[in-house]
């Protein structure tokens, strides 16, 4: 992992903060939103920065690399042609499973909207390697997968968070971008401790870091990236400090962006708590062996990476039986298929998960959608007003995700309008003409349909 570029200190870019990203001194550099920028037509703060030498490195947030499917080809063309324009040195997806259903199930294809984990299972296991493989291939540049927070724990897992990375790596030599955000948030909603995940996983293969901010309701930490950082995920950043100095450390806010000064302030904590930690307990090189210690600390170490070498050779030998990996796809797609249906559908839940953890996560997701397409269509709060929210809440509960944002908000608003909503005929009027002025690609059927709810809402009936 030697030729991992070194980044430094670097920020979330997005549209909202653009011009205060700008402005902070002593960002080396930015991570940009893969789907949210166009390479034909980057956002001029994206260009001055580049010309600044501020490396922008795209992170995805669609393919599912932890999804029973293969990666879409279409996808991969997506993300690449982002690095190659943006000059990038690597791009960064998730460990994490989006949508489900398809060809596999024989059943609809569902849309999360978000990132649900993967089981750290063999058949995942082996699933993701062999689509980490295709990404691979498909990128001009080094891929780094993210650990990603979970509200939901799936029954009989295999392996610990940090044993699945290090049979990931070492199988695929994928770097990793490790959120310390996540390992707190994993270490409140499912008992997993930080340091024992940072124990395991193999830090030399660290391409950077993500530190973020997030707050605890009723005993669930929800990894909001739109509170400040807190004193325990700065706590797990000393520990990884203490075991490997990461080439890069970024911070992320995705909402409720505050002023810069507030953001400047948090960047000197992340700097500070690097520098503490390294003067406390300067790491091992990056290229020594687990175990290179004394006593106890090198038998646990040896010990950690036995088992890691273990279990990726049971892997292999298990892929040259009869069940490969075709056959985990389809175990894992029945599996996935039935969790996000129970998120996003409201079909019961399946065996083995905790039901109240499933309604926690399944309000998260129909919160998180509400957000985006207030996002990507602002006129609907604006033509609802304090009735968007309960009412796209109501839709979500009982409407499955079926395409991307935009699709989800021409359907809330065709849902309304067939039910003859919202009650004031002024603002149904305008979401009628909202709804006609985006809805001309539609299927003809569907589009005809609508077309006599519009022109009734128009002519206030």
């Amino acid at each position: 992992m030697n030729d991992t570029p070194q980044l430094g200190i670097g920020i979330g870019w997005r549209p909202e903060i653009a011009d205060t990203v700008e402005a902070l001194s002593g960002v080396d550099w930015v991570e940009a939103v893969a789907e949210n920028v166009c390479p034909g037509h980057l956002p001029d703060s994206l260009v001055r920065l580049r010309e600044r030498g501020v490396t922008v490195v795209p992170h995805g947030v669609s393919l599912g690399l932890g999804g029973a499917d293969r990666p879409d080809a279409r996808r991969l063309a997506d993300l690449a042609e982002r690095a190659e324009a943006l000059g990038s040195p690597l791009v960064t997806e998730h460990i994490a499973f989006v949508r489900a259903g398809g060809a596999l199930t024989a059943s609809p294809v569902l849309e999360a909207g978000h990132l649900l984990p993967v089981p750290r299972t063999r058949d995942a296991l082996r699933v993701l390697c062999e689509n980490i493989r295709v990404a691979q291939d498909s990128l001009p540049v080094p891929l780094a997968v993210e650990n990603i927070a979970a509200l939901i724990s799936w029954p009989d897992e295999e392996m610990s968070e940090g044993q699945f990375l290090a049979e990931l790596v070492e199988r695929t030599g994928v770097r990793l971008l490790i959120d310390v955000a996540n390992l707190h948030t994993n270490h409140v909603n499912r008992g997993e401790d930080p340091a024992k995940a940072l124990d395991e996983l193999p830090v030399e293969a660290i391409a950077y870091v993500h530190v973020a901010g997030g707050v605890e309701r009723d005993g669930v930490w929800h990894d909001t990236h739109a509170h400040p950082v807190t004193a325990p995920v700065l706590d797990v950043l000393a520990e990884l400090r203490a075991r490997v100095a990461p080439p890069g450390v970024l911070l992320e806010r995705d909402d409720d962006f505050p002023p810069a000064a507030e953001l400047a302030g948090e960047l000197t904590t992340i700097r500070e708590t690097i520098t503490a930690a390294a003067a406390v307990a300067p790491p091992r090189p990056a290229t020594a062996e687990a175990g290179t210690g004394t006593g106890t600390e090198a038998e646990a170490g040896a010990a950690t990476k036995a088992e890691a070498g273990a279990g990726a050779e049971a892997v292999r030998t298990e892929e040259r039986g009869a069940s490969g990996t075709d056959a985990a796809r389809g175990r894992l797609a029945l599996s996935e298929a039935a969790l996000l249906s129970s998120l996003v559908a409201g079909t019961p839940a399946p065996e083995g998960f905790d039901p109240r953890r499933l309604r926690v996560q399944s309000r998260a997701l129909a919160a998180k959608r509400a957000g985006v397409v207030a996002k990507v269509a602002p006129e609907l709060p604006e033509i609802l007003g304090k009735g968007f929210r309960p009412a796209f809440l109501a839709y979500a509960a009982h409407t499955p995700m079926r395409g991307g944002y935009r699709r989800d908000a021409l359907d809330f608003a065709e849902s309304l309008l067939i039910e003859r909503r919202p009650e004031d005929s002024a603002a149904r009027r305008r979401l009628t003409l909202w709804w006609r002025e985006r809805a001309a690609s539609r299927p003809p059927r569907r589009a005809t349909r609508l077309l006599r709810v519009a022109r009734a809402a128009l002519a206030g009936r």
